[in-house]
């Protein structure tokens, strides 16, 4: 019996297409920058960053409670700018993305935890929505990985069964949940391995 085959590519943007884009290195150059108290700073992101992440706080919000709840030298445009700053792109990663959709005609998601404003700001800064279908990022639809809704959403809005999606994500049990679920999970560690995998489930690259 042959493999369902694969139409659409779920793809993670931070780890995978994108740098992350506000971990713990991005704080910690931000901690040193501004010079703030890194302790409290880490124990407010803790405290704020989910909120934020499915849209309860906007950007505005999350700076306020993590850095401008006390006077700065600094205004919050400097941070948020900064901020926005930390973000670099994989580029093998997303030409890979670029050419999958041309040589088999794939739709592509964008399944990913990011907060509004830093989203729509990656998205449109290196140009993902040239290559992307769909965005279900958890500060648009307000539930993020690994929640199993979200996944479920994204298989809903593309209209696609598990079985015909692979779906490509560089933290471990995000990769367990999609599998679970029976998407074609595929752990990213690296371009050659992450296209041999999918060369694997009938999705070669190149000529």
């Amino acid at each position: 019996m042959n493999a369902p085959r694969i139409t659409t590519l779920f793809l993670d943007i931070g780890g995978v297409l994108l740098t992350p884009g506000w971990d713990r290195p991005a704080r910690a150059r931000a901690v040193e920058f501004f010079q703030l108290d890194a302790r409290e700073f880490e124990e407010r992101h803790h405290l704020s960053a989910d909120l934020y992440e499915v849209d309860r706080i906007g950007l505005a919000g999350y700076l306020e409670r993590v850095v401008f709840h006390l006077p700065r030298r600094f205004h919050p445009d400097e941070f948020r700018s900064f901020m926005f700053a930390q973000s670099s792109p994989h580029a093998p990663m997303i030409e890979l993305a670029r050419e999958l959709r041309r040589r088999h005609g794939l739709r592509v998601v964008l399944l990913s935890n990011e907060g509004r404003e830093l989203g729509q700001h990656r998205i449109q800064a290196f140009d993902l929505d040239a290559f992307s279908d769909v965005f279900v990022v958890s500060g648009f639809v307000r539930c993020r990985k690994p929640d199993t809704e979200i996944y479920r959403m994204a298989l809903d809005l593309a209209q696609v069964r598990p079985e015909h999606v692979a779906y490509v994500e560089d933290r471990p049990l995000f990769v367990e949940t999609g599998a679970r679920l029976g998407l074609h999970a595929i752990h990213h560690t690296g371009l050659e391995t992450t296209g041999a995998a999918l060369a694997a489930l009938g999705l070669p690259a190149g000529a």
